[in-house]
C-alpha cells in the first residue's frame, strides 16, 4: 500500500515522481541561505568559471526531463502487468533489485561517460556541454547535451530497470533515489551530517574533482559507487582543505 494508490498508477508515478523530486531537492539547495563556509567554490568562481547562464541550464534540464518522461512512460506501461496481476516482491527481493539496478546503472554510465571523454569528437560536440558548469550546482545536475541525456541517463535508466526485474512501484523508489543522489553530487556544498557524504565515497567532493581541469580524466563513476574507477585506474581520491577566505576546497590526493 502506497500513498498514491487509487489516485495515479505506478507507471505514471514512476514517470513523473523523479522529475518532481529533482526540482524539489535542487530547489531546496537553490533556496538555502548563503552557506559560504560549506561551499567547495567561492561565489566569484561560480561567476567567473561557469560558461552558461542559469536560464539556459534550466531550459536544458527541462528538455532532458521531457525526453526521459516520454521514454519512461512508454517503458513502464509496456512492461507492466495489469493492476490485478501485479504482486510486489518481498522487501529483501526489492532491496536486491535496487542494488542490482544501482550496479547496472553505474556500469553503463561509467563506460559511456569515460568514452565521451576519450573520444575527442564526442567530448567537443556533446559532453563538453555538461562541463561548461565548471563549478557545479544542484539545478545543473542534469544539464547535458540532449543526445548525452538520452544515451547516458535515459537509456542507462531503462537498462537498469529491465536488468533488475523490478516492478513499476519499486522503480518509483529507485529512480527518485537516483535523482536525489545525482543532485546531491552536484550541489557544491559539503554540509555536515549529509548522509550521502557519510555512506558514499562517490559524493559531492568526489565528483567536484572530475569537473576540475586536473580531474577530467578521473572519477568517471556516477552516480553511486566508485567501483569502476578503482578497478580501472581512474580513481582520484580527494582531501578537503579550508580556504583562507572561508569555505572548503576539494583537492586531488593523487600526484
Amino acid at each position: 500500500m502506497v500513498f498514491w494508490e487509487g489516485y495515479v498508477s505506478d507507471e505514471v508515478m514512476g514517470t513523473f515522481a523523479p522529475i518532481v523530486v529533482y526540482w524539489l531537492y535542487a530547489g531546496f539547495y537553490q533556496l538555502l541561505p548563503s552557506l559560504d563556509k560549506y561551499r567547495l567554490h567561492t561565489k566569484e568562481e561560480d561567476k567567473e568559471k561557469n560558461l552558461v547562464p542559469f536560464g539556459a541550464v534550466v531550459k536544458g534540464v527541462l528538455l532532458q526531463q521531457l525526453v526521459q518522461a516520454i521514454v519512461a512512460l512508454f517503458l513502464l506501461t509496456t512492461t507492466s502487468n495489469t493492476p490485478e496481476a501485479t504482486v510486489q516482491p518481498s522487501i529483501p527481493k526489492q532491496v536486491f533489485q535496487i542494488i542490482t539496478a544501482m550496479l547496472v546503472m553505474d556500469t553503463w554510465q561509467y563506460f559511456v561517460h569515460r568514452y565521451m571523454h576519450q573520444n575527442k569528437f564526442l567530448y567537443r560536440h556533446i559532453h563538453s556541454q555538461h562541463h561548461r558548469l565548471v563549478v557545479p550546482y544542484a539545478i545543473g545536475a542534469l544539464y547535458n547535451h540532449p543526445l548525452e541525456g538520452l544515451l547516458l541517463d535515459t537509456v542507462g535508466g531503462a537498462i537498469s530497470f529491465l536488468a533488475s526485474g523490478m516492478t513499476s512501484r519499486t522503480a518509483v523508489t529507485f529512480f527518485c533515489f537516483a535523482v536525489v543522489k545525482t543532485v546531491d553530487d552536484h550541489c557544491g556544498l559539503w554540509l555536515p551530517g549529509n548522509i550521502f557524504h557519510l555512506f558514499f565515497q562517490n559524493n559531492t567532493a568526489y565528483h567536484d574533482i572530475h569537473h576540475q581541469l586536473q580531474g577530467l580524466k578521473y572519477n568517471y563513476s556516477q552516480p553511486f559507487f566508485p567501483l569502476w574507477d578503482m578497478l580501472l585506474g581512474t580513481y582520484m581520491p580527494f582531501t578537503l582543505v579550508k580556504r583562507p577566505e572561508g569555505g572548503l576546497e576539494a583537492r586531488p590526493a593523487k600526484d
